[in-house]
């Protein structure tokens, strides 16, 4: 019997890795991308170190979201692709378009590539981003059907990129996708043990806790996933029978969880490894100041006190998704970076 083949773009990335292992798990032929093969080592290692069995139907092949070269060949005989890679960026451009075009054109030079090898579907790695931002202090409960506005209030250049982005993959599809078939994940906050030495997303929330790096935590709640229940996610999306042309918050089942109660868990649960996690509040003003400033509160300040409600109905009904809660996403974050010495002593 003839093994099923999945292309995972962005292999030494935090949640594509977490994908990979599971796709391993489970029996398929993987190969993943990455932009020089110098990183297989290092990424072979992370992933054995995180337990990976079945290494042996793991593949290595070059490629970059900002060149054609290499795509054609990265999806020759592959039934699936789980495209994870996406720039990330928090800090201040001078070009957004450095940011948005290798989000929105490398999207569409994977999905080409797909329709053309033949690819029976695609799964995007899209964000809470692209469904959740910018609307507002609204009482509302964010579902699939929603959409960030590019422009609202806290939207940044990397939730454009991501709005861009999956819009782009959409009308792909629609107009030009052939028989192949779409669909993307949404996840909210991501966290969860690190791959690896790389802190990677949210996760620098917990790593900047441990080391004592924040004099207080703003009024801001954070909707929170595993990257585990993330991973999953995505491989059920594969091959659900009902997740194509489907969008799917990936979410755990609690509400937003407020900063200063991730430094709360973090100080009930290690102890000692905690004595540098802050325990005071930052006042809103002081917050609204810094995004003057800095691009890093923007988002931080366009939401402060304001509980974000999120549903994970489709992915629980049509994926199957029983998350973890946020306290075990916070914690198993926080032991694998003290375990791994990535935070202060």
């Amino acid at each position: 019997m003839t093994r099923e083949r999945v292309l995972v773009t962005g292999g030494s990335g935090f949640i594509a890795g977490r994908c990979i292992l599971q796709l391993l798990e489970r029996g398929y032929e993987v190969r993943t991308t990455v932009r020089s093969l110098r990183r297989e080592n290092e990424v072979r290692a992370a992933l054995e170190e995180a337990g990976m069995r079945r290494g042996e139907l793991l593949h290595f092949v070059v490629a970059d979201l900002k060149e054609d070269a290499g795509w054609a060949g990265a999806v020759e005989d592959v039934d699936y692709v789980l495209h994870v890679a996406s720039p990330l960026h928090t800090e201040s451009v001078k070009d957004e378009n450095e940011v948005i075009a290798p989000a929105r054109e490398g999207t569409l030079r994977v999905l080409r590539a797909a329709r053309d090898a033949g690819v029976k579907r695609v799964v995007l790695t899209s964000a809470f981003h692209a469904v959740g931002f910018g609307h507002g202090h609204i009482d509302h409960v964010f579902t699939e059907d929603d959409w960030s506005p590019l422009n609202g209030p806290g939207v940044d250049v990397y939730g454009r990129s991501k709005i861009l982005a999956e819009q782009a993959a959409w009308e792909f599809i629609r107009a030009e996708g052939g028989r192949t078939e779409l669909a993307t994940i949404c996840p909210v906050a991501v966290m969860g043990p690190v791959l690896g030495n790389s802190v990677s997303g949210s996760n620098h929330i917990v790593q900047r806790s441990l080391n004592g790096e924040m004099p207080g935590y703003p009024n801001w709640f954070v909707p929170v996933v595993d990257v585990r229940d993330v991973a999953e996610a995505h491989v059920a999306a594969m091959t659900a029978p009902d997740a194509a042309g489907q969008r799917f918050l990936v979410a755990s089942d609690e509400p937003a969880i407020a900063m200063k109660e991730i430094g709360a868990i973090l100080r009930s649960t290690l102890g000692d490894a905690a004595k540098h996690v802050p325990t005071r509040s930052i006042p809103n003003a002081v917050v609204r100041l810094s995004a003057l400033f800095k691009a890093e509160f923007k988002p931080v300040a366009a939401d402060l006190g304001y509980v974000k409600r999120v549903s994970n109905e489709k992915a629980r009904t049509l994926l199957g998704l029983r998350p973890r809660t946020s306290r075990e996403a916070i914690v198993a974050a926080a032991e694998s970076m003290i375990a791994k010495s990535l935070v202060r002593a």
